[in-house]
């Protein structure tokens, strides 16, 4: 396997094998405004569109924001999922993220919005733009209005050949552009996408940025390849097995993994299992948390009940309630199911 650090590959032929990396995980695609159905509501997509002499993806009219959205050429389509341009006013100015390994990069281009990592940390305010690696707990979101950014989704892996410290100094630690890259690179590259109006010129400048900041990383195809195994399985999938089908021990792969993603491969299955579980929640309909738990692989209702506060930072039950008024007032709106309101 192209990449794995050189060691011995005692894994039989029995073995699990690690796949192509190549699928989207369930919760990136909740977090990405893409396309999920025909538009209802307050949402309307076109079909992927030519603009100017950039191909954009999506496009979307979410009440009143506009959004954008491509992924990236290659290489880069190995590390990020998409590009995206967003500008007008969210449906909430607040907004709780619940935790999933989907680092994030915004460009900010208004007014400074506000990030919270955590319950018991302050809010800190971000002028230039934000990095954020893979958190451990739910996070909230300050918006400005009106909002106008530009901003990259990563694969779980994709972060780290972009920024010059281990992954793990980001886990939970949202950085600004400036802290990652430097001020000269930061202003340069806010100035030019001020000038520019047209989103698919704003996101071909920011791949030419990414271009530029791109470097090699030790161990990232085995962390790339082992993480496709686990979003595959939904996270319910044994890391012995899949460190010995790399070539490498369970030491020396959650090694990597925190230097590439933040987190270990055993933390990465749980956030997979979590978010595969209670994306499948129809808040509409009545819900069974006991057989859910049970289904999902849960050794009883009060651990699902911890792993529920801990991921989104709301007990199941108000988690519901919370969904079923964005249900209300934002009715076929392509963000329901990941973020939450916090106002």
């Amino acid at each position: 396997m192209t990449g794995v650090p050189t060691r011995a590959n005692t894994a039989s032929p029995e073995k699990q094998r690690l796949p192509t990396p190549d699928a989207t995980p369930v919760w990136v695609a909740a977090q990405m405004l893409t396309d999920r159905g025909s538009a209802t509501g307050e949402r309307a997509l076109t079909e992927p569109r030519v603009s100017g002499s950039v191909y954009v993806g999506r496009a979307a009219i979410l009440g009143s924001v506009e959004y954008v959205s491509r992924a990236p050429r290659p290489p880069l389509d190995r590390l990020i999922i998409d590009l995206y341009y967003l500008d007008g006013e969210p449906p909430y100015r607040r907004l709780t993220l619940p935790a999933a390994p989907a680092p994030l990069l915004i460009v900010n281009l208004g007014a400074p919005f506000h990030i919270r990592a955590g319950s018991d940390v302050d809010t800190a305010e971000y002028d230039d733009g934000c990095v954020v690696g893979a958190p451990t707990r739910a996070w909230e979101f300050g918006y400005p209005i009106p909002s106008r950014s530009v901003g990259v989704h990563f694969r779980p892996w994709g972060l780290a050949p972009f920024v010059p410290m281990a992954a793990a100094e980001l886990c939970d630690r949202p950085a600004t552009i400036e802290q990652v890259w430097g001020r000269p690179a930061t202003a340069g590259l806010r100035d030019q996408l001020a000038e520019l109006d047209e989103p698919g010129q704003m996101l071909t400048l920011l791949e030419e940025a990414l271009l530029g900041q791109l470097r090699e990383i030790h161990g990232l195809d085995l962390v790339r390849h082992v993480s496709t195994a686990i979003a595959e399985t939904g996270g319910r999938v044994s890391i012995g097995d899949l460190s010995a089908a790399g070539g490498v021990s369970s030491t020396y792969l959650a090694r990597c993994f925190q230097q590439i993603i933040g987190i270990t491969p055993k933390r990465l299955a749980r956030a997979h299992r979590f978010s595969t579980t209670v994306l499948a929640i129809d808040p509409a309909e009545p819900i069974n948390w006991a057989d859910l738990a049970a289904r999902a692989g849960y050794f009883d209702q009060a651990h699902f009940a911890r792993e529920f506060r801990e991921f989104t930072g709301f007990t199941p039950t108000r988690y519901i309630e919370v969904r079923r008024r964005f249900l209300r007032e934002h009715p076929g709106h392509v963000l329901d199911g990941w973020p939450l309101p916090a106002d």
